[in-house]
């Protein structure tokens, strides 16, 4: 398994050096104002593929913030719960890592 990862990695890296070797040609990106760049076609493509890259990883980082603040919030809620629940049952308090038992 791991030989055949191996050969799909150079055949990958093959492929996309060759993609580089046949998009050699200068292209121009015009700006504002009259600036304008002079650059090879495949810098173009992997800057785009970069920019992209980090956008989705922007995107995944924020949303997995998201769901980390709902998780913490949500276990305050259970422990809160579990505390009311057992008060209620008039069960001792424990302090998590306590056994209860004499050693």
């Amino acid at each position: 398994m791991r030989i055949l990862m191996w050969i799909l990695r150079l055949l990958l890296f093959f492929l996309l050096f060759g993609f580089a070797v046949k998009n050699d040609q200068l292209v121009t990106l015009n700006f504002f104002f009259g600036s304008e760049w002079q650059m090879p076609l495949v810098f173009v493509i992997l800057a785009a593929f970069a920019a992209g890259a980090v956008l989705g990883v922007t995107a995944t980082f924020a949303s997995l913030l998201r769901y980390r603040r709902e998780i913490g919030r949500l276990k305050k809620a259970l422990a809160k719960s579990d505390r009311t629940r057992r008060e209620a049952e008039g069960q001792p308090l424990t302090v998590a890592g306590e056994s209860g038992g004499v050693a």
